[in-house]
């Protein structure tokens, strides 16, 4: 390594998994050193238990200066506090950032995990020369990073770009609290919710389903292989996630303006399913000179953009773009 490079921990926290990583940045591009993961548990003490070996073998190997956090939220990025993430109930009012300072005595920054992911993409992967991004999720949850006038943008408390929140129809499928919400047509949890809802007016249930048990075993990854598979269902429901995503999308771009919006999660692997009737959507929605100037692109950092984006954080706040 070039002694300039700057050594980094991440923590990437999710609904289902946790992992910790090391790497190495010299501002222009950050090397994944190592990773580890775990299943993701209901006591957050528990969980990070279970990675201390890892986190404990990457400070012995490296000089990381800082740990970068990267959580769903609602947070408190300032205290160091995850609030209420509906995919996180048992971790609601803990904070790690105090955790990590009384257990190994580092500094830390916690960040919503759509604005990390989005400082990741924005310096290192597809929205990288633009001044106004955004990234979603597209994950278990839905949620915006916000890059405005080549900045990260928070909003008043830390909570700007939680879109998912946002209600497209009157009803759909369940998502962050709301039926027919962004979240509920356009996250994992929501396409397979979607794909119940759809499935009572089929005459039959698709081979895939019946096989699988029924709907209530029935997730995105199966869908999509089953849409790899050439199962017309299958496709009907990406082609009805893409859509919403498309109606969704319409209202960002109305409202911000932005050079790029970069996709993650189920839109990296599902594109090919979704893109045409969510474009349908946006150039049916938007206003026009907003949608010339704005590309829409899938996240360029792949299925280890959480790692990336907890780096990041680590990254931009050892630099002072984060405020302690």
């Amino acid at each position: 390594m070039k002694p300039e490079n700057k050594f980094l921990l991440g923590l990437d926290i999710g609904g289902t998994k946790c992992a910790v990583s090391a790497g190495a940045s010299d501002g222009n591009k950050i090397e994944l050193l190592g990773r580890a993961q775990t299943e993701t548990k209901t006591s957050p003490r528990v969980t990070l238990e279970e990675l201390a070996p890892q986190i404990e073998n990457f400070l012995r190997l490296y000089r990381c200066e800082c740990v970068g956090i990267s959580c769903g939220g609602p947070l408190d990025s300032v205290s160091g506090k995850i609030l209420q993430p509906p995919n996180l109930c048992g971790w609601h009012g803990f904070n790690i950032v105090e955790y990590l300072r009384e257990r190994y005595g580092l500094r830390s920054r916690l960040e919503n995990d759509a604005n990390a992911c989005a400082l990741a993409e924005w310096r290192f992967g597809a929205g990288k020369g633009a001044r106004n991004m955004v990234f979603l999720t597209f994950g278990t949850g839905l949620g915006a990073g916000l890059i405005l006038g080549g900045k990260l943008y928070g909003g008043t408390n830390g909570n700007a770009g939680e879109v998912g929140h946002i209600r497209l129809e009157r009803s759909g499928p369940r998502g962050y609290g709301k039926n027919g919400s962004f979240e509920g047509f356009c996250s994992g949890g929501g396409i397979a919710r979607l794909a119940e809802i759809m499935g009572k007016r089929e005459r039959e249930l698709p081979e895939f389903v019946r096989a699988a048990g029924g709907f209530a075993s029935v997730t995105a990854k199966s869908l999509y292989e089953a849409a790899e598979c050439g199962c017309r269902f299958a496709k009907k429901i990406f082609r009805k996630s893409g859509d919403m995503l498309g109606r969704g999308l319409s209202v960002i771009i109305d409202m911000l303006n932005p050079e790029a919006i970069v996709l993650g999660g189920v839109y990296m692997r599902a594109r090919k399913f979704m893109e045409n009737a969510m474009l349908r959507a946006v150039k049916r929605e938007a206003l026009g000179c907003a949608v010339e100037v704005c590309r829409i692109l899938p996240a360029a950092l792949g299925e280890n953009v959480g790692d990336y984006a907890a780096l990041s954080v680590a990254e931009a706040f050892i630099s002072g773009e984060l405020e302690e």
